[in-house]
């Protein structure tokens, strides 16, 4: 296959590319920083173009001829109503219906847990937005699409139990809001496979898959395992919601993107845990990763050993 990654130099991208790389199938990546994606040059079947799909006119439509299938991976965890219009409901409209007109219908979409139910009834500019994104791309005839929903991914690169560890590694003591949220975690390596097996499963086409790993954390569990695993565990004082609610406020008012925002604490009020109503990563004939052995690898001072050798195991 020659497929069209779209937000390929991500996290997600990334693992999913060597997947490709692996599988021998072909990968075309647009971004707007192709000086800072040269490492993505060292797989032979992948090809970075410079550009910027969002905003230049033309260029989506430019790509499209001569590629089998489009993932996209094109989203954000931070920012203001018009924001996640445009890249959540706006972007996967203009997506679709670019893909319909070009002759490449297939289409895997990745979303998140937690969009189940009325789009309007859900706490979160973040989640309501990533749920319009879905509904707007089921009603457009003619394409093949795949969704996948994924809990927040962890693995070596991410921004997620790495942040919390480096947290520690500097504070005496963790002041956590949303404490009690509840997670399911899904190694990066797994959301990369489901997507390759979508991509290879015509079966897959009209699913919506909910990607969850085995094990299911508190956000105070996944910070104290952080913590361990990194050699810095430290206290941890839950915030009360009136004071969690003023620490996501400060943070929104520091230079650069947020650790945290009142959205962000919004979208923890759903579980962000499989429904067990819809295919999982089982269906896809993928067993699981768990959490701790693969966080051990790049938490512990970066032994990669471990990670490699355990990678090399499944």
């Amino acid at each position: 296959m020659n497929v069209l990654v779209l937000g390929g130099s991500g996290f997600i991208g990334r693992a999913l590319l060597e997947q490709l790389q692996r599988a021998g199938h072909r990968a075309t990546v647009p971004t707007r920083r192709p000086h800072a994606c040269r490492a993505l040059t060292q797989w032979p079947a992948v090809t970075v173009v410079g550009g910027d799909v969002l905003g230049t006119p033309g260029l989506l439509e430019r790509l499209l001829p001569g590629h089998d299938a489009v993932v996209n991976l094109i989203a954000v965890l931070q920012g203001n109503e018009a924001r996640f219009e445009q890249l959540h409901v706006q972007w996967p409209h203009r997506l679709g219906g670019a893909c319909v007109a070009a002759g490449v219908p297939r289409l895997v979409h990745v979303s998140a847990l937690g969009v189940a139910g009325e789009a309007g009834a859900l706490p979160s500019r973040y989640l309501r937005s990533k749920a319009r994104g879905e509904l707007t791309l089921h009603a457009l005839a003619g394409l093949q699409l795949t969704v996948l929903r994924p809990s927040v991914v962890f693995g070596a690169g991410d921004r997620f139990l790495k942040l919390f560890a480096a947290l520690q590694a500097l504070a005496p003591v963790m002041p956590l809001a949303g404490a009690d949220a509840r997670f399911q975690p899904v190694w990066v390596g797994d959301v990369a496979e489901a997507l390759l097996r979508c991509l290879q499963w015509s079966d897959s086409i009209g699913q919506t898959y909910e990607l969850a790993g085995p094990e299911t954390f508190t956000l105070r569990e996944l910070v104290a395992l952080a913590g361990r695993l990194s050699g810095h565990p430290r206290p941890i004082l839950a915030l009360p919601a009136a004071l969690a609610t003023l620490q996501a406020l400060f943070l929104e008012c520091l230079p650069g993107e947020p650790m945290m925002s009142r959205d962000n604490l919004a979208s923890m009020r759903v579980p962000n845990v499989a429904s067990g109503t819809l295919p999982g990563l089982r269906e896809l004939g993928i067993a699981p990763t768990a959490l701790a052995p693969v966080a051990a690898g790049y938490l512990a001072g970066g032994d990669a050993r471990r990670l490699d050798a355990y990678r090399a195991r499944r």
